[in-house]
């Protein structure tokens, strides 16, 4: 046999008459062969001949000596025919101007005739082929069309005599051949509509006949699908519109039977000749009304168009006709046939069949209904072929196929649904109330468009119903058919892989059913079993086909993400003009929502699904005059196709009902339809209820309405009442399998009699009634789930389809946010679990790039719980985090590689052989890498990895830094002992705090043994240190510092947390636990991580200044925590808290808003126990001085006094201490640090005092020691010196006494009680001091503080002065006399009771004899001055004191005297002083006399009497 291909002529290298005497030789050789043949011999006399004619002679001949002379010498007419050929092309040099059909008439003779033998026909059929080759036959010959048309008439009714089987198969093989070199080749533009079929009915029977070998069949299918291609590669030149006008024309002009096709699957004996013979075309009819195409006539035709649409509609139509898989005449073998022709059919086509109407109606009906038929077949063969036609057809039709695609997919994914455990008291269906999507319809009700699909090989099945239904959803899930199994899922799943290829497949889902009140939430669906199915079933058992599915399931999935990452990246299509704006699709998807979940409720209570439906607004908001209430629900109810019909009727024939009924059956159009049909229309838009008066009710209502439409013949509403009952009676009757006798259209006809308003209806019309419900039953919804439910939801389907409108096809990114919403979190767990579960490499590449890509569109969608996702499903495949980790870092050994020490843990180990941890470590790092701001929760698991890596040392360097004010930057340490904490910190700083703490994380401990690292764990250690390298965690830690705010304050959220939880709910939870014996006693063990965690939350806050305002709450909740248990926690925890608090407050400082939250933070560190203020002085000192630097920062009085109280606190740490007496010297002294405020002065001199008392209690505190060595100095000890440095500070603050009044508005009388008082106050405390030089300087800077200018603020008020004495120099005198004070310094003491009694006596002289106090009544302080002088110059006798106290006094009384104040009686009896001068007289001798007899006569001698002074 030649190739299929089309035969051309390259080059003529023998000449046409050379091929032609050849073929005829090789023809009559094969003749003579054959016993008949061989004596045959062709002899034409003359009176048989055509001489006598030309001659004119009459020559008479007997018809029946005619007819037999014919059969006697028919071989010799056969064989005489190439005589004559040869004879008429003798002559002819170039025979290509002779006639074709000349020259090939005595082949199609011998082809024609049954007396021909196998080898002689294909000895012609070869000839007729070798002419084409030669190209003798071309489209130039002579008379080509006639020749063509012959020769489909000649090889499509070969006949010849049977022999052997082998040989007759040849004729067969050359039959396809010549058939091939006409169609296929450039001739077959000549060729009509009737030739192709012939050809084509010649070739398809040759492939459908079983009888014939497997060899030949599948050549002549090969053959057949070469010439449909060529068949349907027309339809790419033809144009729709002319002819489907020709189509039109024609049928009203051509006979039926002219243009027909027919396909027998067994030859059809004909008359034997000779011997047995056969028919090689096959004559039997595909249907017994198709008859077989007449002879054509040899004459010419004329204007004879090429063939076109109307041979294409006829080959469509046979081979869809031949799908019928309730068609007993053809077997599945012709099915496969067909399937595979019109597989080719399609291919060849494309999307151009769809643009021929008459072809695309078939292709809808029946093609798709057959193909989904087949798609339910048992042979997995034709299972094969139908779903590869269906593909094809979809990927060449599905815009024409919207609903019949959802039907397929509906069907494909309840098929494949993964079977269900099996659990005997629930059955096999699945309750829906957990299912995350909704699902298919009710059981009960065939879904529209979905129709129950029948079993191919069984005319009857269906499933129970599913009694449990979901929330939101019109219908219960449930699986329609029995779940595919082994090879046929695979081949279903494959199939499904191979519709769903294009990138707009789940959008164009989603736009077109999803977005659909009337369709399937497909998209949803589709996207549930993948996701599901990527899950292993429950079976244990390794099962190649299983994992196969899987793989198939999830590449699907991927493939979806993958094309919305390509769109979101901008490979996007615009949305069409023509089609409904996205908006309203959307739109539709949300009403949609609120239907489903409005029908659901009615379906389990109507009122309450009434009531949803208005409270949303889907009822009763189109009310007008002409419609009513009732009107609009009856419109919902039916057009919802949720609704349990079932329920429905039952609902709508209720008696308060009665409105609703008659509108519901108002809206239906009954005009011009016979009765018979409005019943069926009726009846299958909701289930007739069981009860008679309901079925009354509704029959009435029918009546009413239906005789309003004006039918033919009916005279009344009650004849109508009675047909329709007797409708659904005959209904019944005719289709009940258990009615035996059926009702006859004579007992149809008695039964009506003169009920048509008292006569009869006329046969006619009853015959048309009875025929038209027994040909075609009225199937109520509900009721019938094999075929006859499969052909209503059929019927449905197509009706729907004429107002469903155009598939929808555009790659739109529209409606992606959306889509993505609903199912992302099913498909990142999907991929998640084939990450994890699956070990090809290829599975897991693509598994990686769909979390890139679920990550991206996280970002892109601004969705970060989807990204939360994906980071938690990589975390949790990582291993890298741990339930429980460990508090005390256990000792690992620490090897050194390239001179970097390499610590090997077990973590360390353990994730380098996890390779696939690795790479989801790699993958989940560079996915967060760069879109960090699209995390929220993720952050807790990213922290926990942190936390772990710091834990086996396999962070960064970076990443286990501390900073502080002190040393700059220290690694935090893994392992530590817990120091007693001192109650004082008299010397040392951060160093000495941290002296029995190993600083860095490599180190080993003392305590225990370290283990050894083998070299296999060094290796996976190195594996693991090169998997973090790759992660980039250094880079991460950098993006964190700037995320926006959202993503920022989750990521500190998630630290504080994990911070809270290793400490502040841990103490708690061990508190609770009673492991703890005394809580005073009881403190957590250093746990490195908390500090980890407290460190990175301080750092990310610090490098993101402009969010502190936000970050603020988070950080000083989880400090004040630790704070406020500070004792309970160690001391390097406490320390960093107290750092981190501080380094905050210095970014709070340049937030003016957020300026008061630095003194809550000083308020809360200054409440610290002594003995942890103490051991954090440095820090909190430091800290403290980089706050106030600058001086806007502190603006009241208040936040002063917080300064200072947090400085007090922490001024008994000496390192901490010098730091702050630095900062105060450099706030007093001058310089251009110099700050002093009526602000800040109350505060300078409370804490200079402070330093000038630690200067006492130092030499206190040696001296009770016992130390025998020389008095501490300012030279020899720090505290002394500071105080001594105090006390001069303290007097330059007395010299800004008089600026501050000025500059600070304040009264003077304030001023002087908040400023100066207290300052002189803290100097007289001073001048009591045990350190010797501290208390010289003290009475010093005192006695020139009270002698110098300005002390007195207002000159009229003697209470001043009277408070420098009671509150100042008294109490001062009274604390020298003390023993005890005394005591503290017996050597040095004498001379500072001597220099106080000095200042005694001056300040007296100085401020009470001052010119304007000489009228103040000062007699009760001179009179305590005198009882101070008293008692020091008694206090020891031996002392200075003894000798100096009278000559002190001395100089006062004679200046008191001098001014007239002191002044002696007169010797007179006329007294001229005052009564003040005389009581003070009288109260001071009176008081001198008892320690200086006679001292005050002796200093103010009385004055003389007069008669003294006369005599002198």
């Amino acid at each position: 046999m030649t190739s299929s291909g089309p035969t051309t002529k390259t080059r003529q290298a023998v000449s046409h008459k050379h091929v032609l005497y050849s073929e005829i030789l090789s023809v009559t050789t094969a003749m003579r062969k054959n016993s008949r043949w061989a004596s045959s011999t062709h002899f034409v006399s003359a009176k048989d001949s055509t001489l006598g004619s030309n001659l004119g002679l009459r020559i008479s001949t007997s018809p029946y000596a005619a007819q037999v002379s014919g059969r006697n010498n028919r071989e010799a007419e056969l064989m005489g025919g190439f005589q004559e050929l040869k004879r008429a092309v003798r002559d002819i040099e170039d025979i290509t101007v002779v006639e074709l059909p000349v020259i090939l008439a005595p082949f199609f003779a011998i082809i024609r005739s049954p007396l021909s033998t196998g080898p002689i026909t294909s000895a012609a059929l070869s000839a007729l082929h070798s002419l084409f080759v030669c190209g003798l036959i071309s489209k130039s010959s002579i008379a080509l069309e006639q020749a063509l048309v012959e020769l489909s008439s000649t090889v499509s009714h070969c006949k010849f005599e049977a022999s052997d089987s082998s040989g007759d198969e040849v004729v067969l093989l050359r039959i396809m051949a010549v058939i091939e070199d006409c169609l296929c080749g450039d001739m077959g533009s000549v060729l009509g509509d009737i030739e192709v079929c012939e050809m084509l009915e010649t070739v398809l029977t040759t492939c459908c006949q079983i009888r014939l070998s497997e060899t030949l069949r599948r050549s002549a299918e090969n053959t057949m699908h070469a010439l449909v291609r060529t068949v349907f590669s027309r339809l790419h030149h033809l144009d729709p519109e002319k002819e489907e006008a020709k189509l039109r024309t024609a049928d009203e002009d051509v006979q039926e039977g002219e243009i027909k096709m027919t396909v027998a699957t067994e030859p059809e004996p004909r008359e034997k000749v000779a011997s047995d013979s056969q028919e090689v075309t096959s004559e039997t009819l595909l249907e017994p009304e198709e008859t077989i195409i007449p002879q054509t006539p040899t004459t010419p035709h004329i204007d004879r168009p090429q063939y076109g649409l109307p041979s294409i509609i006829e080959l469509l139509r046979v081979l869809i006709n031949v799908l019928d898989p309730n068609d007993q005449q053809h077997t599945d073998s012709t099915r496969l046939i067909a399937l595979g022709i019109l597989n080719a059919a399609f291919e060849e086509s494309g999307s151009r069949i769809a643009d021929f109407p008459s072809l695309e109606a078939l292709v809808l009906d029946p093609g798709c209904k057959f193909l989904f038929q087949l798609a339910r077949s048992d042979n997995t063969s034709v299972l094969h072929l139908a779903l590869r036609t269906i593909s094809t057809i979809f990927d060449t039709t599905r815009k024409h196929l919207k609903l019949q695609q959802e039907l397929f997919l509906a069907f494909t994914i309840d098929r494949l649904a993964l079977p269900l455990s099996p659990h005997p008291t629930k059955g096999p269906y699945v309750a829906a109330a957990k299912k995350p999507y909704a699902a298919s319809p009710r059981p009960s009700t065939p879904r529209p468009g979905t129709p129950a699909m029948p079993n191919s090989n069984s005319s009857t099945g269906g499933d129970a119903p599913d009694p449990e239904y979901e929330k939101g959803t019109a219908v219960p899930s449930r699986i329609l058919v029995a779940p595919a199994r082994g090879e046929t899922r695979n081949l279903i799943l494959e199939t499904l892989s191979q519709i769903s290829r294009h990138p707009s497949f789940m959008v164009d889902l989603y736009a077109n059913y999803d977005c659909d009140v009337n369709c399937e939430n497909l998209f949803e669906r589709l996207i549930e079993f993948l996701t599901k199915a990527v899950y292993p079933s429950d079976s244990n058992i390794e099962d190649p086909l299983q994992r196969n599915a899987q793989y198939l399931c999830l590449d699907l999935l991927l493939a979806f993400v993958n094309d919305m990452a390509a769109r979101a990246e901008g490979s996007t299509e615009n949305w069409p003009s023509e089609f409904p704006t996205p908006e309203s699709l959307i739109q539709t998807k949300s009403q949609k929502k609120l239907i489903l979940t409005g029908a659901a409720r009615f379906n389990t209570k109507p009122k309450s699904g009434i009531a949803f439906l208005e409270e949303n607004k889907l009822i009763y908001t189109d009310l007008s005059e002409e419609i009513t209430k009732a009107h609009s629900l009856a419109s919902f109810l039916k057009g919802c196709t949720k609704l349990d019909k079932r329920l429905l009727g039952d609902f709508i024939s209720k008696p308060d009902n009665i409105d609703i009924l008659k509108a519901f059956i108002g809206l239906f159009d009954f005009k011009n339809k016979p009765i018979a049909e409005a019943m069926r229309e009726l009846l299958e838009s909701f289930r007739l209820p069981g009860e008679a008066q309901q079925i009354s009710r509704i029959t009435e209502t029918f009546a009413s309405i239906y005789f309003a439409s004006g039918p033919e013949e009916i005279k009344n509403e009650d004849a109508v009442y009675v047909l329709a009952y007797s409708v659904i009676m005959l209904n019944t009757d005719l289709h009940n399998p258990q009615v035996r006798k059926r009702m006859t259209i004579e007992d149809y006809q008695k039964n009506l009699r003169g009920v048509n308003d008292g006569a009869s209806f006329t046969s006619e019309f009853l015959q048309n009634i009875y025929d038209s419900i027994r040909k075609r039953e009225i199937v109520m919804p509900e009721e019938h789930t094999g075929q006859l439910g499969f052909e209503y939801a059929w019927k449905e389907l197509l009706a729907r389809s004429r107002q469903a409108g155009d598939f929808m096809i555009c790659n739109s990114s529209h409606f992606d946010v959306d889509m993505f919403k609903i199912v992302w979190k099913p498909v990142i767990s999907a991929i998640a679990h084939a990450f994890i579960s699956f070990e090809e490499e290829y599975i897991i590449q693509r598994s990686i790039a769909g979390f890139r890509q679920c990550a991206t569109l996280a970002g892109h969608f601004r969705l970060p719980d989807v990204f939360d996702f994906v980071v938690v499903s990589l975390s949790e495949a990582t291993s890298l985090l741990s339930d429980s980790l460990p508090v005390r870092v256990p000792n690992y050994p620490v090897i050194e590689i390239e001179g970097q020490p390499i610590t090997v843990s077990n973590l360390s180990v353990k994730f380098g052989t996890n390779f696939k941890g690795q790479l989801a470590a790699v993958v989940l790092f560079n996915i967060v890498n760069g879109n960090g701001n699209a995390l929220r929760e993720g952050w807790t698991q990213i922290f926990e990895m942190f936390q772990n890596l710091f834990l086996h040392s396999l962070l960064p360097t970076r990443m286990l830094q501390m900073e502080d004010f002190l040393g700059g930057v220290s690694m935090i340490p893994l392992r530590g002992s817990q120091p007693p904490r001192p109650t004082t910190r008299s010397d040392g700083g951060l160093l000495s705090a941290l002296s029995s703490y190993l600083m860095t994380p490599y180190g080993s401990s003392v305590e225990t043994l370290v283990p050894d690292a083998t070299d296999a764990d060094v290796e996976n250690t190195l594996c693991t240190i090169d998997c973090i390298t790759s992660c980039r965690l250094d880079e991460l830690y950098s993006q964190i510092m700037q995320l926006d705010l959202d993503a920022l304050v989750a990521a500190v959220r998630a630290l504080e947390a994990l911070a809270h939880e290793r400490t502040v709910a841990r103490l708690k939870q061990e508190s609770d636990d009673g492991l703890t014996q005394s809580d005073d006693a009881f403190s957590l063990p250093y746990d490195p991580a908390s500090i980890f965690l407290l460190e990175t939350m301080v750092s990310i806050s610090r490098q993101a200044p402009q969010h502190i305002e936000e970050l603020w709450p988070i950080v000083f909740e989880h400090l004040s925590a630790l704070l406020s248990a500070s004792t309970q926690y160690s001391v390097l925890l406490i320390e960093r808290a107290v750092v981190s608090l501080l380094r905050v407050c210095l970014i709070l400082a340049q937030k003016p808003s957020l300026r008061d939250q630095i003194y809550v933070s000083f308020d809360l560190l200054s409440g610290l126990p002594p003995n942890i203020a103490s051991s954090v002085g440095e820090q909190v000192v430091s800290g403290v001085i980089l706050i106030i630097q600058d001086r806007d920062i502190i603006s009241s009085q208040t936040e002063w006094n917080l300064v200072f109280a947090l400085i007090r606190s922490t001024i008994f740490n000496s390192e901490a201490a010098r730091m702050s007496f630095d900062l105060i010297t450099s706030l007093v002294s001058d310089g251009p640090a110099q700050f002093i405020t009526a602000d800040n002065f109350p505060g300078l001199t409370t804490i200079l005092d402070d330093f000038a008392t630690i200067a006492g209690t130092s030499t206190e505190s040696r001296q009770q020691r016992g130390r025998r060595a020389d008095p501490p100095t300012s030279s020899n000890s720090p505290p002394i010196a500071r105080g001594k440095m105090a006390i001069d500070l303290l007097f330059n603050l007395h010299k800004f006494l008089p600026q501050l009044l000025d500059s600070s508005h304040l009264p003077k009388h304030q001023a002087w009680r908040q400023l100066c008082l207290p300052l002189l106050a803290s100097l007289s405390r001073q001048s009591a001091s045990a350190a010797r030089e501290v208390r010289h300087n003290a009475i010093g800077q005192l006695q020139r503080a009270l002698l110098g200018p300005h002390i007195i603020f207002e000159e009229a008020d003697h209470t001043q002065v009277e408070e420098i004495f009671n509150r100042v120099i008294f109490p001062l005198l009274d604390d020298l006399l003390k023993p005890e004070v005394f005591q503290k310094d017996p050597q040095g003491m004498p001379e500072t009771r001597l220099r106080a009694s000095a200042l005694l006596c001056k300040a007296f002289m100085h401020l009470d004899m001052r010119e304007g106090q000489a009228k103040a009544d000062f007699r009760i302080i001179w009179i305590q001055i005198l009882d101070l002088l008293d008692r020091l110059m008694n206090i020891d006798k031996g002392d200075q004191l003894y000798e100096a106290v009278p000559e002190s006094l001395k100089n006062v009384v004679l200046v008191m005297n001098a001014v007239g104040i002191l002044v002696p009686p007169p010797s007179s009896e006329h007294d001229e002083r005052d009564e003040r001068q005389r009581t003070l007289w009288t109260a001071t001798q009176e008081r001198m006399e008892r320690f200086l007899p006679g001292f005050l006569e002796d200093v103010i001698p009385p004055p003389p009497h007069s008669s003294e002074v006369d005599a002198s």
